[in-house]
Parts: structure tokens; C-alpha cells; sequence
């Protein structure tokens, strides 16, 4: 059953991209090198114990940089995690090794594709509601972000 909520889960964030509203206003961080924009998340299906983070990170220094983990104080479990098509079916990844960021880069998690995952929640996040947690890079170390939760089919642009 855990797996059939993933999975339509996964399925609910494709369609929602589909049907997007634009997000709204950005807000960042600083970690070292590293700018964090705007982190971001969307209602999820009440059904769903699942939930997706979002942001950008652009590494504005000489060395790359890799983040190896995040938290929520909505889920006890989080993943790094990508969206890979296997054949007609695009299917969620675990990235165990973390998500490389370049130097002089800017990588962007976003639906459909690099993602947080906020798995075993007791309440799926609501729209307007905003969320705390943290992300841990390899040189930049950890930093406190805010998750801002958007409506079900948001996007950033």
C-alpha cells in the first residue's frame, strides 16, 4: 500500500506540473558559497503521507560542493531523490550519494525531476503552511531553511 501512495504520488506531481500556478514570492539563504532560493513545497493529496521539497542552489565559489542530506520537522524520513524514465514509466530514485553542486553552478530541485522527498508524514502539509528543516552539504556544512507550502499544482518559473 506504501508503495501504491509513492506511486500515485510520483504520478499526481507529473500531472500537477501540467496544470501549474506560479509560486510565490522567493526568499533565500546563504551556506558558505552556496545561495539557497526559495525553498518550497506543495500540497499534497490528503491521501498522501509523501511530500516533495523544492529550491535552488547556486555554488558561487571555486569548488564544487554536494548535498548529502536534509531533515523536516514534518518527516522523520527525507531522501534525495531524482525522476528517471525507465521505458513509458518514469520512476522515483533514491540518490544515497547526494546531489553534486558544481562550482560556478546552479542546480534547481524541482517537479519531475530533483526533488526532496518528506516521506512517513503524519499530516500532509497544507497550503500556506510553512515548514522548517535543514540541509547538509559536504564543504558548506548545515543550514536552517524554511519550506513554504504552495498550492497542489504549483511551480517556480
Amino acid at each position: 500500500m506504501k508503495l501504491f501512495k509513492e506511486i500515485a504520488f510520483a504520478t499526481a506531481l507529473t500531472l500537477a506540473s501540467v496544470f501549474a500556478a506560479t509560486a510565490g514570492e522567493a526568499h533565500e539563504v546563504k551556506a558558505g558559497d552556496l545561495v539557497i532560493g526559495h525553498p518550497w513545497s506543495r500540497q499534497s493529496p490528503m491521501a498522501a503521507n509523501v511530500a516533495a521539497g523544492f529550491l535552488v542552489i547556486t555554488n558561487t565559489g571555486m569548488e564544487d560542493d554536494r548535498l548529502v542530506k536534509a531533515t523536516a520537522e514534518i518527516s522523520p524520513t527525507v531522501q534525495l531523490h531524482d525522476m528517471k524514465m525507465e521505458g513509458d514509466v518514469m520512476k522515483m530514485v533514491e540518490i544515497p550519494e547526494g546531489i553534486p553542486i558544481p562550482a560556478g553552478a546552479t542546480v534547481e530541485l524541482k517537479p519531475r525531476s530533483l526533488h526532496i522527498m518528506f516521506m512517513d508524514l503524519a499530516a500532509p502539509p497544507q497550503q500556506g503552511q510553512l515548514f522548517k528543516g535543514t540541509l547538509t552539504f559536504e564543504k558548506a556544512g548545515t543550514v536552517e531553511v524554511e519550506f513554504e507550502v504552495l498550492a497542489p499544482g504549483a511551480v517556480m518559473n
